[in-house]
């Protein structure tokens, strides 16, 4: 069953806690059953997932290029890109080197904690307290979004304009939050108000200020290479001194969407506009392949499309990077 939990790798020095959609999750084995953890070690694997099922065959080299490119961005958002340090969950004193491709490495003291099975798609990170939110960014109308747009003229409770196409540009970015679902369940769009309701007003409002504080520096970043960041989802965590954290993967194609800007510019359909980067290529296929509602065991991904998928993701890291 495609839904059922991965079986997790057995490695060396590390107990394996946990495992979502693409990402499993280890603590020291030395860690009392049920103790807290200093640090863990997050493992991205090649599983590719849509419409909240997990799809077979993975994407080859996918882990490797997801998580170097969340490095990158961490590195970016740590002040690369000259602007405030975002905190994320990387531990401070093993910030990273960049080489002289640009693009981050990972230094020698933590590579060394590392499972040579892992290497390359593996993160140790510090342990937080993970939010319940999901923080969604939308600076053009897409996907569920649109959906909802065309039947009540909202995105998550959000009035729109009047008129809007699928791949416009909404006037301002706008924070829809969901509520995240235990893996093989869907995560719920929520509104602002019912974000405040589950972390409290404060804790909602530094979400939102926070996410759309990086969503538009990482826009920046991407239109002077040329994409266009039309959405992403960010996930935070509160560290041992209460301190509002990022974690998990950032601006990857996995959470995000990126389109090729030239091509929106110059496209007169949704199709070619969205010229995209990310897995937007598994989720057409799917939906026309698997339609509504989509019980049971999803149907496997042809070769070309895990082929088209795995270029895209290494052009998209390749644009960015330099």
């Amino acid at each position: 069953m495609t839904d059922a939990p991965p079986t997790p790798l057995e490695l060396d020095g590390w107990r394996h806690v946990y495992s979502g959609k693409v990402r499993d999750l280890y603590v020291p084995a030395d860690t009392p059953e049920g103790g807290r953890a200093e640090r863990m070690l997050v493992v991205a694997s090649d599983r590719v997932s849509a419409f909240d099922h997990v799809l077979s065959p993975g994407i080859p080299d996918k882990g490797v290029l997801l998580t170097t490119l969340s490095l990158w961005w961490f590195d970016q958002l740590a002040g690369a890109d000259g602007g405030r340090s975002i905190p994320n969950h990387l531990e401070p004193s093993r910030l990273l080197t960049r080489g002289p491709d640009g693009v981050p490495n990972t230094p020698d003291d933590v590579v060394s904690l590392i499972p040579d099975e892992v290497i390359g798609r593996a993160m140790v990170v510090r342990s937080l307290d993970m939010q319940p939110i999901e923080c969604v960014v939308r600076g053009y109308l897409t996907g569920s979004g649109w959906a909802e747009y065309l039947a009540e003229g909202t995105v998550c409770g959000i009035r729109l304009p009047e008129g809007l196409s699928n791949g416009d540009r909404l006037p301002e970015p706008i924070f829809t939050p969901a509520f995240k679902a235990p893996m093989g369940e869907h995560d719920e769009n929520i509104s602002f108000e019912r974000t405040v309701e589950i972390v409290g007003a404060q804790r909602a409002e530094e979400l939102r200020d926070l996410s759309l504080e990086i969503y538009r520096r990482a826009a920046r970043t991407a239109e002077a290479r040329g994409l266009i960041l039309a959405d992403t989802k960010f996930e935070f965590g509160l560290d041992e001194n209460g301190v509002l954290t990022l974690a998990d993967e950032v601006l990857t194609s996995d959470s995000s969407r990126y389109w090729d800007a030239s091509a929106w510019e110059s496209g007169t359909t949704p199709e070619e506009r969205m010229a995209s980067f990310d897995k937007q290529i598994v989720r057409d296929w799917l939906a026309a392949n698997w339609p509504a509602p989509r019980e049971g065991e999803p149907p496997r991904l042809p070769h070309e499309i895990v082929e088209r998928t795995a270029a895209r993701y290494r052009e998209l890291l390749e644009r960015l990077t330099g």
